[in-house]
Order: C-alpha cells, then structure tokens, then sequence
C-alpha cells in the first residue's frame, strides 16, 4: 500500500490549499481515511477523517474551514483548506485504516506535504 500526498506549499494568511492524497490500495472503498499534521516540537493532531460512508468529522480548530473529501473511483482524498493560519503550519500525512468490524488491521501513510501559512 502506498500513499503518495501534494498540494502543499507556500501562502499567506486567508489563503487556501488543496491537498490531495492518491492511495495504491485495492478496495480504497473500504478505508477510513485521515489527515493528521505535525508541526516542529509539537505532537501530531488529527484533522479530519472520512469514513468509508462519507462521515467527516474535524479538529475543533479547522471546523468551518477545512473540508475532506473522497474519490473512491479516483482512489483519492482530499483537503479543501480555506482561511488559513500561521498556526496551521505543519507536515500533513495522510493515513488509511482498513477495519475488519472493530479490529484494525491495516494502517498506512504517506511521506507528507508541507504546508507553510506566512506573511
């Protein structure tokens, strides 16, 4: 399984981004995927899941901004983020969970994008 991330880079406070991650895995359906980031010196958050019945849920701090999004036919997830922040500065991974009922039995990531927010 591989999980390849872009769209990061460069831009300015209340700028936007979309980041997409393209997933070689065989029924990409099933997945539950993630974006998490993390900043220097600091612990890895989550940002956002979907579940493999479109169920998003969020950080507190991205709700009403970010937005993740799928493609099962694509094998792609996406990250629509929107009035962006210094303090969103970080690598963002994003990872796919593969469950069989409550047991997970399959969790992979990706090498990560940059995404710089500054003026």
């Amino acid at each position: 399984v591989k999980l390849v991330e872009s769209g990061g880079g460069l831009v300015q406070p209340g700028g936007s981004l979309r980041l997409s991650c393209e997933a070689s895995v065989a029924m990409f359906g099933l997945y539950t995927m993630r974006w998490f980031r993390q900043a220097p010196g600091k612990q890895r958050e989550l940002v956002a899941t979907i579940t493999s019945d479109n169920n998003a849920s969020y950080l507190d701090s991205v709700k009403g901004r970010f937005t993740i999004s799928r493609d099962n036919d694509k094998k792609m997830v996406y990250l629509q983020m929107n009035s962006l922040k210094p303090e969103d500065t970080a690598v963002y991974h994003c990872s796919a969970e593969y469950f069989a009922g409550p047991v997970l039995v399959g969790n992979y990531w990706g090498q990560g994008t940059q995404v710089t927010v500054s003026s």
